[in-house]
Parts: C-alpha cells; structure tokens; sequence
C-alpha cells in the first residue's frame, strides 16, 4: 500500500506494480492535491551539488528518459535543458567549479561564454558574465504526469480516505492501515504522502521530521515561446540548499508548453500559512525581469503557492524504516520530489521485493534522524503530531 497520491506515491505505485505486486494507493484527497500540484514540473540535475541526491537525480533523469517513450506528449514532457547564468565573474567561477565536480559525477555540463548566452536565449538581458548549459534537464506537466503514472500502474486507488493510524501486529510489524472510512490491511505501507510525511510516520509510532518550506510561483498571460530552457541565476543552488528559515528568492524562469512563463523561488520556513504575500511576488518578478527585461511589459494572471517537503540535511527518506518492519518512506524530496519520483519508486519497489536497490540507501536512512546531532535544533519547528 502506497499513502499519498502525489508524483512520488504514483511513481512507487507504478514501479512496485511493474514489479508484479499488487497495489492500493490512497490520499486523502485527489491525485496531486498537495505539493504535486504546486509544482512546476522540473527534471533537473543542474542545481544538486555532488552526492547522494545528484546519483538518485541522474537515475531518476533515465528513468524519466523511458517513461517518456510511452507517455511523453500526454505528460507535456519536454527536454528543453537548463540554463544557469551567473552576473558576476565571481559567481560564474564557483558555477564553473559546481560544474566540474558535476561533469566528474557523470553530468552534462557545457560551459557558455557571455558572448554566446544570447545564441541560446536571446532574449537575456545583457552584461552577464557567462553560464552553463545543462542539457539533461527537462520538464512535465505535474499533475498530468502523476495520473499518468497512476493510470499506468494500475493500482488500485482509493482518494478520499484519510490514513489515521498504521496497523502494527504484536510484534510491532506493519499490518496495514486505519482509515475513516475502514481498515486496509497489507504487508508493507510506503509513506508518500511529502509534506505530511512527518504524520503518517508518527501514526506507525516513529519520528521523521518533515517541515513545510513555502514557495510561490508568478504565471504570465500564455506568450510566444520567448524562454527556451529552464533559466536561473547561479545563487538558485546555494539557496536550495540553506537551512534558513527566512525568506529567500533567487530568480527562476521558464516557458511551458502551454504558453505562460512560470517564474520562481522562493523559500521560507512559515508552517504552513497559506497567506498571500505581495512581497515575495513583487521580488520574483523583479529577479525575473533582470534576468528577461522582455517581462516588464508582461501580465501576471496569477500566483499561487506550495509547500515544500523538507527534511533537515537536505535528502529524501527513501527505504525501509528498520523501526517498524513493513514501514517504507518515499518522501522528504523539498522541491525536487518532481524529478527525484522516478528513481525513488524504482528502489522502493527493488526494496519491495527484495531486490539490491540500485544505489545505496544508506545516505536515505529514516531513522538517520534519532541520532543526537546538530540536526535536533530543528525539532523545535516540528509540527506537534510528531513526538
């Protein structure tokens, strides 16, 4: 059984049903109602730093390759690149040094000179220092993708069913799972369910502590295809990965298929208040219009809003949780549980059926939390169903 019905949960629905079980995903509301839903679609490796996060992005960027073969079109998938440009000469060396180490992680990185940015975007504003192309970043409607995902996999879906307690035997393993509207029992649940992954893991009686980062995203009147890649400033990666709280944007912009150009980031620890704030959407079109000046003379038809699942160093929960046995996680990606779904569903469902995962989980561990480190200063922002 797979709880939370966005990219991630339909993803390790899909790669645990391909692998022959069968499969029961619930959510307590529609497909992709929660972050899914609020996302831009991103497929990218350009903005993780060498590591665990950057070897589960390139398998996830193949896999998202193959599923693309069977869904593409219907998914609005479009690998389009990614674009970071960087204004000073001093960012553009530590974008450069980002880069090498990314190359020798197996990355497709090019260098661009300032002479060529306008090759590749011509409508870029001038003066920049330079930056680097990235061919392997793509993206895709999310939310037409996670029902794709699901269609596919042909589980079982049952929305509308809030989980409110995790059935353990009397030896303390997963039986399966209490919700309001009956009981589901199966052999292993696998918590999918992203921002309120911290929840559900304390339904099973153990601590994983997801916090909500909020960001907005600003979408422009449908346009002439005028950006061609996903374009970022530099600061974009350091940003990703702070342990802020407070507010921080750093200008992202990229034309969809349908039209509108969506733009972002921000990022702030806030709960989970869902306030509009007119400051965070005044700095994502100033960012935007420096790097597109095109934009100044653009209409915003809307904003909205999200809540990203964030855990405190940065990588998913993704495995087995030795804790409780039965008990998988598959959340926990902040704002890259777009791109990071595929791979993830695939080791869950090589966990599933005992099969090595393809990369080493060990980095991923859920129960990395218990240890007495620096990381507890977070525990104060934990939400109060987490014990």
């Amino acid at each position: 059984m797979v709880v939370g019905a966005g990219m991630v949960g339909a993803a390790c629905a899909l790669y645990a049903a391909r692998a022959g079980l069968d499969v029961i995903l619930v959510d307590r509301g529609p497909v992709a109602g929660g972050t899914t839903g609020a996302g831009e679609g991103n497929l990218l490796v350009s903005d993780k730093e060498p590591g665990p996060e950057l070897q589960l992005a390139l398998l996830s960027a193949k896999l998202w390759g193959e599923l693309a073969q069977e869904m593409g079109a219907a998914v609005e998938y479009e690998p389009k690149g990614g674009l970071v440009v960087a204004s000073t000469p001093a960012s553009l060396t530590a974008l450069a040094e980002l880069a090498a180490g990314q190359r020798a992680a197996g990355v497709s990185a090019v260098r661009v000179g300032a002479d060529q940015l306008h090759e590749l975007e011509p409508y870029l504003a001038r003066g920049l220092a330079g930056g680097v192309l990235y061919p392997q970043d793509a993206q895709v409607m999310p939310t037409l993708a996670a029902a794709h995902l699901v269609r596919a996999s042909g589980a079982r879906l049952q929305t509308g069913r809030t989980v409110v307690q995790v059935l353990l035997d009397t030896a303390g393993a997963v039986r399966g799972v209490r919700t309001d509207r009956g009981d589901i029992l199966a052999p292993a649940v696998v918590n999918a369910a992203g921002t309120w992954g911290s929840e559900v893991a304390a339904l099973a009686g153990v601590r994983l502590p997801v916090l909500p980062r909020r960001g907005f995203v600003l979408v422009t009147e449908p346009l002439p295809r005028r950006v061609r890649h996903k374009v970022y400033a530099a600061d974009y990666v350091a940003d990703v990965a702070s342990d802020s709280a407070a507010l921080q944007t750093s200008p992202v912009v990229e034309g969809t298929a349908a039209g509108p150009v969506l733009i972002g980031a921000s990022r702030e620890r806030v709960g989970f208040d869902r306030s509009f704030s007119l400051p965070v959407v005044r700095a994502l079109a100033a960012g935007a219009t420096r790097l597109f000046p095109f934009l100044e003379q653009v209409r915003a038809m809307r904003t909205y809003l999200g809540f990203r699942p964030y855990l405190p160093d940065h990588l998913p929960a993704v495995g087995p949780d030795p804790r409780v046995p039965g008990l998988f996680h598959a959340c926990g990606h902040e704002g890259a549980g777009i791109g990071l779904a595929t791979g993830t569903g695939h080791l869950i469902a090589q966990t599933l059926t005992g099969r090595r995962p393809e990369l080493d989980l060990a980095p991923f561990r859920p129960d990395r939390f218990d240890r007495a480190d620096p990381l507890d200063r977070f525990a104060e922002e934990a939400p109060p169903w987490i014990p």
